[in-house]
């Protein structure tokens, strides 16, 4: 009778650890939440499709929002099953292509990870900014006519001392006339040629012109030049760092593919194939 009492006892205690809550400590990314038909679902898989959730699934409560993505992951991996044993061509591709783009994007990722530190920001504000020093900035004035004629007369205006801006004022075609032809402080780099060349080969106070462009023809009178602050490392950080992201990426994908044996056999192929929509079984 003891002994039987033993057994009983020994059994309702594994019952009891059997249908106990596993402890936080034993869990993990393979502990298995489900199957179906024999395949796994873990909370690794779990916590993967939470990750890629909107920002407002995660305010649900929890139990709310792991008994949804079980079932989510239950329902797709069902729908995978049935879908793999009828998957087409096409689709087999999509799935390859899509494989192909989360494994190049995790690889990026870790590229880019290391790319932007307080040391690379600083180098790269010395060598971008401090090094080549301040850029020049001018401010000039012109008037902007149709003809060569109109703007070789004017300038035989001006030389003979009449008023640039209201000269400007009377005759230019340019929305800047009526502030007599200025065009406040500029860099070079954002004035067409040879408009910019024109201007930098001024002295304040010389007139410069006729000149042509797309817009017609200028004559112009360069008022003053000055050197521009530096901007500050802070002014300038966004920029440096999405340039040494940038730089990074295209540093990876470089020698991702200079360290691989690259075979291209696209010789004879018109590359408007692609639109062919057989290739994708249509």
């Amino acid at each position: 009778m003891m002994a039987r009492g033993t057994k009983l006892l020994a059994a309702a205690a594994v019952a009891i650890a059997l249908a106990a809550p596993v402890r936080a400590a034993e869990l993990g990314a393979d502990t298995v939440v489900a199957t179906v038909n024999g395949e796994i679902i873990t909370l690794g898989h779990m916590a993967a499709l939470r990750a890629g959730l909107p920002e407002n699934y995660l305010s649900l409560p929890d139990d709310v929002l792991f008994n949804g993505l079980l079932k989510q992951l239950v329902q797709q991996t069902a729908l995978a099953q049935i879908a793999e044993k009828n998957l087409s061509r096409a689709h087999a591709d999509m799935l390859n292509v899509q494989r192909l783009n989360y494994l190049a994007s995790v690889m990026i990722d870790v590229a880019v990870s290391g790319a932007v530190t307080e040391e690379s920001v600083a180098a790269a504000y010395e060598a971008l900014i401090v090094a080549p020093g301040p850029t020049r900035e001018f401010n000039a004035a012109h008037i902007l006519v149709a003809t060569q004629e109109e703007a070789a007369a004017i300038r035989a205006e001006l030389e003979a001392g009449g008023d640039f801006a209201e000269i400007a004022k009377a005759k230019s075609s340019d929305g800047a006339a009526p502030d007599g032809g200025n065009l406040g402080w500029f860099t070079l780099d954002l004035m067409v040629e040879p408009f910019g060349d024109a201007v930098a080969a001024l002295e304040p106070g010389q007139l410069g012109g006729p000149v042509q462009t797309d817009f017609g023809w200028h004559v112009i009178k360069l008022l003053e030049t000055r050197l521009a602050e530096l901007p500050s490392i802070e002014s300038v950080r966004p920029q440096i760092e999405n340039d040494l992201r940038n730089q990074a990426v295209q540093d990876r994908l470089d020698s991702a593919v200079a360290e691989s044996d690259v075979a291209e056999m696209v010789e004879g192929i018109d590359p408007t194939i692609l639109k062919d929509p057989a290739l994708l079984g249509q």
